[in-house]
């Protein structure tokens, strides 16, 4: 877990450390090790150990091999009523700029069709930890720095520790009962799932525990899921605590419904019906080179817009990558958001959205001027 925000203690250590920095080591080979405070290695061309030494400036080693990796040294002690020392993990997805190889994620949530993953732990007595599985989730498809959700699932705990925040009920997933927490650490949410007995080897639905937080409200389906985690959170001791297996998979493809979403063709009959009087808002979340629009058309006439096209120019330097719940042709300057099979119809005093990805070379500032159906809109 990247609970590296978790107290106002960590929140002090971090910021003397520059969490923002990894030592990167090349793929790693069979029993590598790493002692440095945030160094990580590559394992299977696909996932990332890190060794995320957090809380204390006592040492902390790992030993990484093919499929996961061993802690072999943690010398540091934490108060067992605050946060842990460390999050020693094996992920897939994006953690502090540090992004696994070939990875699909930040994806939205609407897009996944499936997420899925596997992992075996192996425990020790006489220490004080958590076997922790996170799941990260943001508003945006960010790559650095604190998600707002956390999504724990604690497949063990040893000693007097509990999750963030409080017991908020069961609930039944995958075939399991479990306690649910919820809480803050004043950085980000958290919703922790707590086994009743240890669980050394699960293959299970990521996406699963994803759609009960989305359920609890905490979330939306137009959040992102960043990154998928497995380690342990020692408090006191924690030497051969081990993932010894780790996979993880997300598909895309999801959605609903799952029309296809290809641009009407020339012999397609022009829209038609109600006026276009309208207004666009248009929102973005900006980070480095990139940044995602989250656009509005409000149809402001008195009948229904049946079938609509939005055209509007981005400024230079902006390059759409990837969109949602519009078919658009244009990646650069000249661009037409076109209507899919499920949301043609704009009612009268109704809206609808769409959005996209893209990246930009410094500015990301908004167009100039939408047209919907050939007439100009308003701007909000």
């Amino acid at each position: 877990m990247r609970r590296l925000l978790r107290a106002a203690l960590a929140a002090g250590l971090l910021a003397a450390a520059g969490v923002t920095t990894f030592a990167v080591a090349g793929p790693a080979a069979a029993d590598a090790e790493i002692c440095d405070q945030y160094g990580s290695t590559t394992i299977g061309g696909r996932y990332v150990v890190m060794n995320n030494r957090w809380g204390t400036s006592a040492q902390q080693c790992i030993n990484v091999t093919g499929t996961g990796f061993e802690i072999t040294s943690q010398q540091g002690t934490g108060n067992t009523s605050g946060a842990p020392v460390s999050y020693p993990a094996v992920y897939f997805g994006c953690h502090y700029t540090n992004c696994s190889p070939g990875t699909n994620l930040p994806i939205r949530v609407s897009d996944i069709s499936s997420a899925t993953s596997s992992v075996s732990y192996r425990y020790v007595s006489g220490a004080t930890y958590d076997a922790a599985f996170d799941i990260w989730l943001d508003p945006t498809p960010k790559r650095d720095g604190v998600n707002q959700q956390e999504i724990m699932i604690w497949f063990n705990r040893q000693g007097s520790i509990q999750p963030i925040g409080s017991v908020v009920g069961n609930a039944t997933i995958g075939g399991r009962t479990w306690q649910v927490w919820q809480g803050s650490n004043g950085s980000n949410a958290v919703v922790s799932y707590v086994a009743p007995s240890p669980i050394e080897s699960w293959s299970f639905s990521v996406l699963d525990f994803i759609r009960d937080v989305q359920n609890r409200g905490a979330i939306t389906s137009s959040w992102y899921l960043t990154s998928i985690q497995a380690g342990f959170e020692p408090w006191i001791g924690g030497a051969g605590l081990a993932v010894t297996n780790f996979s993880a998979q997300v598909n895309g493809g999801g959605g609903t419904p799952t029309t296809p979403t290809t641009p009407p063709t020339t012999t397609s009959p022009p829209p038609t019906g109600g006026t276009t009087s309208c207004r666009v808002t248009y929102a973005t979340n900006t980070w480095n080179n990139g940044y995602t629009a989250n656009v509005t058309v409000a149809n402001t006439g008195s009948s229904a817009v049946n079938g609509w096209q939005l055209a509007f120019t981005l400024p230079a330097g902006q390059t759409i990558t990837s969109s949602w719940n519009a078919a658009l042709t244009g990646s650069s300057g000249a661009v037409t958001a076109r209507n899919i099979a499920w949301n043609g119809t704009i009612p009268a005093n109704g809206s609808t959205s769409f959005g996209f990805q893209a990246t930009h070379t410094g500015s990301t500032a908004a167009p100039s001027a939408f047209t919907l159906n050939g007439n100009r809109c308003a701007t909000a």
